[in-house]
């Protein structure tokens, strides 16, 4: 069976500057379902998946005043955000948008189709 590793910081102490990184409490191995080849295991695509989320939904960014202080509210989101990704987004690399490429939908969708 594969693991991952699993982080538990401490939240900063009283004083220390705003960027300073938190410290390392315990490291713990989380079990991994599945079979992956590990030979073909790259964060790459994950890493710039997380980069599109934080540059494209504001309340993602660091130090700003567009957060969420319900759970729904992040939640309502990451779902337009994600909708409007898949279905009203050409991406440059496939020419259109991925539910087009997968087939969902014929055309590029406007904001107004999608929140119809």
């Amino acid at each position: 069976m594969n693991f991952a590793l699993g982080k538990r910081n401490q939240a900063t102490t009283e004083g220390e500057r705003r960027y300073s990184p938190s410290e390392v409490v315990s490291v713990v191995e989380v079990p991994i379902t599945g079979n992956p080849d590990t030979r073909r295991i790259c964060t790459s695509h994950v890493e710039r998946h997380n980069l599109t989320i934080r540059m494209c939904v504001r309340r993602l960014t660091r130090l700003t005043n567009a957060f969420s202080k319900k759970w729904e509210n992040l939640w309502a989101a990451y779902c337009l955000h994600f909708a409007s990704y898949n279905f009203c987004r050409v991406h440059q690399t496939i020419r259109v948008t991925p539910a087009m490429e997968s087939k969902l939908t014929d055309h590029v969708w406007d904001l107004a189709e999608l929140l119809a």
